[in-house]
Parts: C-alpha cells; structure tokens; sequence
C-alpha cells in the first residue's frame, strides 16, 4: 500500500529542507499545502501565481528529484494556484501538469484556467467624478534608498520583490506587497526606497507614504469635521499608497471599513499598494478577515534578523558612506558579533562608538568597544547562532572568522571548522545545508562527515574532550 500524501509531501520537505538555505525553505516551502495523489501525481497548492513561477525557475531538479525519489521515476507533479482576489484579469485558479522528463519552461504551456465565483465588490460611492489631482507630498526619507539598503539573505525576497514592483507598480504580481518583520529590520528603509524608485522612474505618480497612526488620527479627524467623503477620495487619488505598521489598525473597526473600501477601490484600478506590520497575515489579531484575505492576494515577504555577514557589510557600508576608514577590522567583527538582533540597534550603537571616541580622544580598538557597547545595549541571553558559535571556537583557537571561511586545509583550522559545525548542529536549530553554508560554504555532507567525527575524537581523546567542554561552557555562559 502506498503512503498517503502528507506523508510522501512531509518526506520530500525533509531533504529539500537538508538542500537549501532555512530563509528559503520557509519562504517557498513552509506555505505549501499537499492535496492529494492521483496515479503517481502528487497535487501540491501554491498561494499564488508567483509561487508557481518562483518554484519552477529556481528548485525544480529539486522538486523532481525527490518526488521521483518517493514515488518512482514516472512520478509527476501537479500545481494548484489559487489566486483569491477580486474580478479582473489576474483573477484565476490554475492547474499545470508537471512532467518529469527534463526541466522546461511552464510558464509558456497553455494551463487550464477557470474564474473564481465571489460576488461583485459594491460601487463605492464616494468617489467624486472630475477631481483632479493634488500636488501631494510623499512623505519620503531620501536616505532610505536601495543604494543604502544592504541586502542580504534575511531581506533578498522582500528587496528583489521591491526592485520589481518600483520598475513597474500596480503591474505585477506582488501587490500588495506585505513586508514584515520584527522592529529595526528596514522594513520602512525598504518600503520608502520602493516610493523613492517610482517616483524617479515615474515622476507623474502620485506616491504616498504614511504611518498607520498617521492614517487613524487623520480618519478620526474627518469623522469629527463630517469630511469623510474628502478623506476617502484623497487616498483614492494615490497611485502609490505606503502604509507602514498597518498592525496599529487592530480593533478599529470603522477605521479598517474604510481602509477596506480604499484598499479595493485602488487595487481595482492597478495602483500598488505596499504594507508593512510585525507579523504576518496569518499571525495578526483584531484585523477583520476580508481585510486579511485582501493581504494575501499579492506577495507576503519576512524580513528577518541580519546574518553575521549581513552586519558587518551594513557596518562597512555605514562607515564608508560617513567617510571613515581608520578603524580595525576586529572591532567591526566584534559590532556585529555582539549585535544581533537589530539593523537599527547596530547602526546606533557604532554611531555612539564613533562618537564617544571622538569625543575622549581615544583610538577605536575592540577594549574600547567592549566598554561601550556593555554600557549601551541592553544585556540579553545570548543568541545561541552559528555566527555566535563560530566567533566563540574562533575566539577559543586564536582565529580569525576569515580563516574559518577559507579553503586552507590546515590541520588547526580544519578542526576548528568541524568544532564550530559539532555545535552548530546541536545547539541551533539550523539545518545542515544553512550550516554548510555560514561556516565555510561546505555542503550537508561535509557538516555530517565533521559530526561524526568530533564525537569520534571525543570519545577516544580525552584531552579533546575536554576542550569541547570548555568551548562548551564558553558557548552558554
């Protein structure tokens, strides 16, 4: 008897996951849902059209490799792409056979299409016929371009995703696009930086950005002053509508209705929409379904914490960009070794250091630096990540975090290489292939192969293992 669906689908995420990075795999991955098996085809359900794509260009041998793995070579693969959204042209459910011979091009096979049966939106009507439009500010930080947005993998979706719709707003397949992410990730430097491309690739647009208590204040006022219909009509009139922390709407009823009617009056007519908030679609409270639903029609892009090399390029960047270059290469390391959590915290805390040794007259070295990031960032436990882990065994040998990234085979840096990975693995919930990946660009195999034998020195060395025991120890402190 063969295995269920979920069962062969949950055995297939379990190599992909060993294959790609954790950012991606939660990004392309964690959202698919299997529906069933039918004759050696497996139906899987992507959330839009974009995902089909996505999928297809970038982890297809991938795709294939493992379902023929579980269901043998004549295995095949089916889509199902739901697009909940309202009636126009890109309203469709589609359904691709995948063939497994070799890889192609889906995208220019016919599909097999059929519209969605939801009732037509109500006319709104507050729209005044023959308004023309104002000179609107756009309330834009000229700092916050993509030139001074690092990317990196924590924000590549959500960056390349942005790139393309400021090239071409309200006309592709992300819009909205819903950024979030916790607080201090740029997700507001990232949404700005869309605003700022359009206007620069498209002058005529009227672009908008505005807090969401910006927003609620301004609604109340019109209630107050009987001028909702004004208030209605103008965000109306936006062709680029930026609404940052869309969360703070949660429980504001009234004020979410007529965000609701808004968000469908533009989306409509193709003008793009860009939100942000703290947490997902799924995950946000108080914030009525429809409005959730209308969240999900384009792309929902995680921002999420800054990697180890993510830090120290936004600091290099930080100081190239204010003109200084005497400062240390360790003292950066140490910035973003201690600084994990936070883009914004990051920048603060080297603009104090910078400041505070100007100001006393003293050399930047990282004693300096230890003195002042211990009086200015609050004391947490320590992020138990890979970067934490290898700057701790590097720190322990005598290294530097370049030499462990390297491809020397020197006896004290390959074990060093295998120390750092031994812990990695069993103290972080990162998978082999991210693993791989932070420390020496090594593939699943190469951290399995450096497990296995760490704990095989551990248990016939003794004086090894006692050395992983400080390391250890050093590691939780």
């Amino acid at each position: 008897m063969k295995a269920g669906h979920e069962i062969v689908w949950n055995n297939c995420l379990a190599v992909i996951k060993d294959n790609i990075p954790q950012i991606s795999f939660k990004t392309w991955f964690d959202p698919i849902v299997a529906l069933k098996i039918e004759n050696d085809i497996l139906t899987i359900q992507v959330p839009s059209a974009f995902f089909y794509e996505y999928l297809e260009e970038h982890f297809i041998d991938l795709l294939r490799s493992t379902i023929r793995k579980e269901l043998g070579h004549s295995a095949k693969l089916e889509y199902s792409v739901v697009v909940d959204a309202p009636h126009h042209k890109n309203q469709q459910a589609i359904t691709q056979r995948l063939p497994s011979n070799n890889k192609t091009d889906l995208r220019n096979r016919p599909m097999s299409m059929q519209l969605n049966s939801e009732k037509p939106l109500v006319t709104n009507p507050f729209v005044i016929p023959g308004i023309k439009k104002l000179n609107i500010d756009p309330r834009l930080n000229s700092d916050y371009t993509f030139d001074n947005h690092i990317e990196g993998e924590c924000n590549r979706l959500a960056r390349s995703a942005g790139m393309a719709v400021a090239k071409n707003p309200g006309k592709t397949a992300f819009n909205p696009l819903f950024l979030y992410g916790n607080s201090g990730l740029g997700k507001t430097h990232l949404a700005q930086a869309i605003g700022i491309d359009v206007k620069k690739y498209f002058p005529e647009k009227t672009v908008l950005y505005v807090n969401a208590n910006k927003f609620q204040t301004q609604f109340t006022e019109s209630v107050r002053n009987n001028t909702q219909n004004d208030f209605l009509n103008f965000y109306q009139m936006i062709d680029v509508l930026i609404i940052d922390d869309i969360q703070e709407l949660a429980g504001k009823v009234k004020t979410q209705n007529t965000f609701f009617h808004i968000f469908n009056h533009l989306h409509q007519m193709s003008k793009q929409l860009i939100l942000t908030a703290d947490k997902a679609p799924v995950d946000m409270k108080g914030m009525e379904d429809r409005l959730l639903s209308r969240f999900k029609w384009g792309l929902s892009a995680d921002v999420q914490m800054p990697d180890y090399e993510t830090r120290v390029a936004i600091l290099k960047h930080k100081l190239y960009k204010d003109g200084i270059t005497l400062i240390q290469e360790e003292v950066i390391h140490y910035i973003a070794t201690n600084i994990t959590q936070n883009v914004r915290e990051l920048e603060g805390a080297l603009i104090s250091l910078l400041a505070q040794a100007t100001l006393n007259k003293k050399k930047i070295t990282c004693d300096v630096a230890k003195t002042i990031i211990d009086k200015l960032v609050r004391k947490t436990s320590k992020e138990l990540s890979v970067d934490f882990i290898q700057q701790t065994v590097c720190n322990y040998f005598g290294l530097d975090m370049n030499s462990l990234q390297s491809k020397t085979r020197k006896r004290e840096i390959v074990q060093a290489r295998q120390v750092a990975m031994y812990f990695s693995k069993s103290l972080t919930n990162s998978s082999l292939s991210n693993i791989g990946i932070k420390i020496g660009k090594k593939d699943h195999a190469t951290v399995l192969h450096a497990c296995k034998t760490v704990n095989n020195m551990i248990e016939t060395d003794k004086e090894f293992k006692s050395v992983i025991q400080e390391i250890e120890t050093q590691i939780k402190m």
